[in-house]
């Protein structure tokens, strides 16, 4: 399982654990849980009248009730009997002017009355979650960005936007691509490039990756190496669907030889920890912090670097705050990194 972490800035900050793995929008489609909105389905049919029947009951008085809701008596009084029609149960016992609940009544309206604080509870959510100043943005980004680029970006952007909300997602490039098309992101900062149909992306930076070595390899003591001279070493990288695996795997194509796997992880820390163990040697972005017992050499004779950029859903709808770190982003084109 590959780790993920989210958490949400709000105050004070909460963090949480979830499990890293991604639902396609069509498992979300097809889930039991999920009401199937069929012509002729119950939700269809119901879905209208519960406010209505919710209001008689609780005045137990149909004029009452349609005055209430803004609409005529009659009109009131016939959605209930098509209500109790469409079920084939009686709601109501009527008393003349007046009526109450039968036992069934009762358990439709706890039932109708939950669905109702559900809706207005999600009503009141998406509207936050959209407000100019306080909204809320759902932001995705790599395990590789978070120790100093992300804070630093979250910082610069909460200059002018306070009380933005971030719900903040950590995982590698496929995995929040498919959150995006999920619906369950708004932006992501991801490397490689995505060039997929449904996604627009563009680069905000180039970030020069280094073969790290071993402080006493027997290339510790060089400036640069040719990648082609590590053939008959052993790599230590990242699992198969990150980003950096593709971009290692195809250094090492380029350099004429396929890298010999010692260990496939999940963090580039853990990755340079083990170079610093002897396990082997890896390509990976600088570190943020300096980590004793390796060397970080410079690549000769290619281009071994890996593109950052942000990548959204085409064609989604943004709300003012996710449009606003958007633009944000956008202007930080060559700036991203420290």
């Amino acid at each position: 399982m590959r780790p993920m972490h989210k958490s949400e800035i709000i105050v004070p900050v909460q963090h949480e654990r979830r499990s890293p793995d991604v639902v396609p929008p069509s498992r979300v489609r097809n889930s039991p849980k999920a009401a199937e909105l069929e012509p002729d389905s119950w939700a269809t049919v119901l879905a209208p009248r519960l406010a209505q029947f919710a209001a008689v009951a609780r005045h137990e008085h149909v004029t009452r009730a349609a005055q209430q809701l803004g609409v005529p008596q009659s009109t009131l009084s016939r959605a209930m009997v098509r209500l109790e029609n469409d079920l084939g149960v009686t709601l109501f016992a009527r008393h003349g002017r007046t009526v109450s609940l039968t036992t069934a009544g009762r358990t439709f309206l706890r039932s109708a009355e939950r669905a109702l604080a559900e809706v207005e509870r999600s009503a009141v959510t998406v509207r936050a979650n959209a407000d100019p100043e306080s909204g809320r943005v759902a932001f995705g980004f790599l395990h590789t960005l978070g120790t100093e680029t992300v804070p630093a970006l979250l910082r610069a952007f909460r200059v002018d936007h306070p009380r933005v909300q971030f719900q903040l997602v950590q995982n590698y490039g496929e995995a929040m691509l498919e959150r995006l098309r999920a619906g369950e992101l708004d932006l992501c900062l991801t490397s490689p490039m995505p060039d997929d149909a449904d996604l627009v992306a563009r680069r905000l930076d180039v970030q020069r990756l280094y073969l790290v070595v071993p402080a006493d390899h027997r290339l510790a003591a060089r400036k640069r190496v040719h990648l082609s001279e590590t053939a008959g070493e052993l790599f230590v990288t990242l699992e198969p669907g990150y980003g950096m695996r593709k971009i290692t795997d195809a250094l090492c194509a380029e350099a004429g030889f396929t890298p010999k796997i010692a260990f496939e992880g999940e963090e580039a820390e853990t990755l340079r920890g083990l170079v610093a163990a002897g396990l082997g040697v890896a390509l990976l972005p600088p570190s943020a912090v300096p980590r004793p017992g390796v060397v970080e050499l410079t690549v000769a004779g290619q281009r071994a670097v890996r593109e950052i950029g942000v990548a959204w859903l085409d064609g989604h709808p943004e709300t003012p705050p996710v449009a606003a770190f958007k633009r944000f982003l956008l202007g930080r084109r060559d700036q991203l990194l420290p």
